[in-house]
């Protein structure tokens, strides 16, 4: 018995890498898992069968049970065609992790609109499209008196919550696919869903084509008992975890999910912060609009604590 066993589970990009991890351990731990990859290249070009099949086969050489789907995330319809085929094949769905992506790093001037599209389209539009209908069935199922213990577990990234050069377009969607982690957190729990993101890591294909030096590593070549700390499938666990039943007080939350190490993201907060004054009709301070020559001075003392001054580079 696993800690999904008998939930229905949807893996995006499972046919490689990540994903193929993902699929791997939920169907491990008792999840029947739709596996779906269109097989295209890390760039989003082409099609092919075989990474969705041989994760299946694998799924199933274990004792899992998996089927194949090879739609496109980025496209509504296709998404909406995934939800289905979970639901056609298994009955219902518990589960969706959200993990196709491709890469086109160019820099901000180098980027073509076409990398910016298509980056967006699917990791950013995918996710949401893929969330949008998989919560348009947990609330038809809650208003009919059904409610699901579900979950959607995303991927994110350091890039897009930290920043890296030649990425703006996966780091704008990463930061983007973090924002609506929380807002579908906000808006699932009416409705008996949770929403959480995790930023992972390994030796995927992605990987290898930024840094050709680290060789590709498929989860299920890892000997059962060894620890890579590249193995692309050691961040599964942790998304098994927020998809089960254990962690049913988890929701709106980030982690980076690397290695051996599990570290949970603090997102935007708060930080010091300065007001402008003048003085009232009466001599006392009262609440102004700023005089943006002044800003230096208030800034430097009162939020980033720098002699008046520190700020004015200008002269």
């Amino acid at each position: 018995m696993g800690i999904v066993d008998g939930k229905i589970a949807i893996v995006t990009g499972a046919g490689r890498g990540v994903g193929r991890g993902e699929a791997l351990e939920l169907a491990a731990h008792g999840a029947k898992v739709i596996v779906n990859d269109p097989g295209a290249s890390s760039k989003g070009d082409g099609s092919d069968a075989a990474p969705a099949d041989q994760t299946v086969a694998l799924i199933r050489e274990r004792g899992g049970e998996a089927v194949a789907n090879y739609d496109d995330v980025s496209s509504f319809d296709g998404a909406a065609k995934i939800v289905a085929a979970a639901i056609e094949t298994y009955g219902a769905l518990d589960i969706v992790v959200n993990n196709a992506g491709i890469l086109r790093d160019a820099t901000i001037t180098k980027m073509t609109e076409a990398d910016f599209d298509s980056v967006i389209a699917v990791h950013l539009k995918g996710t949401w499209n893929m969330t949008h209908h998989a919560c348009v069935y947990w609330q038809t199922e809650s208003k009919a008196g059904r409610v699901r213990r579900a979950a959607i577990v995303n991927t994110v990234s350091s890039a897009g919550l930290q920043g890296n050069p030649g990425q703006a377009n996966y780091g704008a969607a990463k930061a983007g696919i973090a924002a609506l982690t929380v807002i579908t957190s906000l808006e699932g729990q009416r409705y008996g869903v949770r929403a959480n993101a995790i930023a992972p890591g390994g030796a995927t294909r992605m990987v290898n084509e930024a840094m050709p030096q680290i060789p590709v590593r498929e989860a299920n070549e890892v000997p059962d008992g060894e620890f890579e700390r590249l193995n692309p499938g050691n961040s599964a666990p942790m998304v098994v975890w927020l998809a089960s039943d254990q962690a049913s007080l988890v929701t709106g939350q980030v982690f980076k999910a690397v290695g051996a190490g599990v570290t949970w993201y603090h997102g935007w907060s708060l930080g010091a912060s300065t007001s402008a004054k003048a003085k009232g009709a009466d001599g006392k301070p009262t609440d102004a609009k700023w005089d943006p020559a002044k800003l230096s001075a208030a800034l430097a003392k009162d939020v980033f604590g720098l002699q008046p001054g520190g700020l004015n580079m200008g002269g």
